[in-house]
């Protein structure tokens, strides 16, 4: 394969990889030899990057997949340019919070994926002992919530129930995940037209995210667990990450696309497809989000892809405090953070760092994945950054067509994907079997 747009860990070059066995055997410069029986993909100058990684999904099989699915979850990830998804352990029924449950998991995406799976374990109340037989079976991480998830398989915990839980995962060496809002801090809607995106706002404040992880630094100080928090919305909590980072402590952060390209005062009324939690903020705490992007405070930006259907995102009444909280991305991660970031000025190197390398890093698959080197998956992504479209209900992939993103223009169109060396998706088509497999 060669392009005079590689991305290697050099940075941006004209470059010719080869790939043997589903692996990098060599990445040569311009005019390597490549041997004469080697079956070649000249791309011209279309960039060659990495297979995005995206740590943060939401499959929601078996159980919900009337939500979503393996089959659909990974189609529309390998048309995105997505080769390796994270499942999230809920809203999937049984969540995957014991070994029974990791199996049955593992069960139902058996021959249904089209790129790879890691599994994420869950922490609720009363699964402490769950926890260390997850990590022996490749579980490198465990989701909690401080607050309600929406669903009832998937309670809160409480700090005594995170002590509990962080001890055990310290001695793991896995990583807990929290989404983090402070419950004392959520307000309920007493006053304001439902349909108006501010009444949601205000129930959901920045301090409710802010508080959260302060008391999760203290519990990351205390214990010495590894913790990171998913979905980061408020601009004024990277200053505690930052601290907690100082101090040396395991300490880290991802946010999302929806969160560095939409705007709160841009959100029209009865919009739902809109609603998140956290919430989508306002314009300065969307350019501080991306000032911590910039500095490295916040360290990947992944999907948060949340689906549901239609009809529990009350798009027909536009009633936010009824409609399900989730916004379905996954196959537009690429386009949308690269549209937002180039017009701040931001390089393909840095988006490949957001996208593909700190994502691997998290979900521990860095030796396998998120980069082009010799040893490493031959995961890539061809994409044409210079070339823009039009987001259409028919270009969508995920089971349900909502999202925010239709009718927007974005630049970056996905040409092809590629797993472990096999060509999985073309110009629209999706080529061959699924032939993804399950991470540990």
């Amino acid at each position: 394969m060669r392009s005079r747009r590689v991305l290697t860990p050099r940075g941006v070059a004209p470059a010719s990889i080869l790939v043997r066995d589903g692996t990098v055997r060599d990445v040569l410069p311009a005019g390597g030899g490549i041997p004469d029986s080697a079956r070649a993909f000249d791309f011209g100058d279309l960039v060659v990057m990495p297979g995005l990684v995206d740590t943060h999904v939401h499959v929601n099989e078996p159980g919900r997949t009337d939500w979503e699915g393996f089959e659909t979850a990974t189609r529309a990830a390998a048309a995105g340019g997505v080769t390796t998804i994270f499942d999230m352990p809920l809203n999937c029924v049984p969540p995957t919070t014991s070994v029974a449950a990791l199996s049955e998991k593992a069960s139902a995406a058996s021959g249904k994926c089209f790129v790879d799976v890691g599994l994420w374990g869950g922490v609720v109340p009363g699964n402490a002992a769950d926890l260390g037989a997850l990590a022996d079976l490749g579980v490198p991480g465990f989701k909690c919530f401080l607050v309600p998830s929406g669903v009832p398989e998937f309670p809160d915990v409480s700090e005594d129930d995170l002590v509990t839980a962080l001890r055990l995962i310290a001695q793991t060496g896995a990583v807990l995940l929290a989404h983090a809002e402070h419950p004392a801090w959520i307000e309920s809607a007493t006053a304001g037209e439902h349909r108006r995106y501010a009444t949601y706002l205000a129930t959901r404040p920045p301090r409710a995210e802010d508080e959260a992880v302060a008391l999760l630094v203290r519990l990351c100080r205390e214990t010495g667990a590894r913790i990171h928090v998913v979905h980061l919305a408020s601009a004024a909590a990277i200053e505690r990450i930052e601290a907690a980072r100082a101090e040396g402590l395991p300490f880290s952060a991802e946010t999302c696309p929806h969160y560095l390209f939409f705007a709160a005062e841009d959100v029209p009324d009865g919009a739902t497809e809109f609603k998140c939690a956290p919430p989508i903020r306002d314009r300065a705490n969307r350019d501080r989000l991306w000032e911590g992007l910039e500095k490295g405070s916040i360290e990947m930006v992944v999907s948060d892809h949340s689906p549901s259907p239609p009809q529990m995102k009350s798009r027909k009444t536009g009633d936010f405090l009824s409609a399900w909280g989730g916004i379905s991305s996954l196959q537009l991660r690429l386009p949308a953070v690269w549209t937002a970031a180039r017009e701040r000025g931001h390089s393909i190197e840095r988006l490949a760092g957001w996208l593909c390398a700190a994502p691997a890093r998290l979900g521990a698959v860095a030796g396998r994945k998120g980069a082009i080197a010799p040893g490493l998956d031959a995961d890539f992504v061809v994409w044409d950054p210079e070339a823009a479209f039009e987001v259409r209900p028919d270009s969508i992939h995920h089971r349900h067509e909502l999202t925010p993103y239709l009718g927007r223009t974005l630049f970056g169109v996905v040409e092809a994907t590629f797993l472990r060396g096999e060509k999985i998706f073309e110009r629209g088509r999706f080529l061959g079997a699924p032939r993804g497999r399950i991470l540990k």
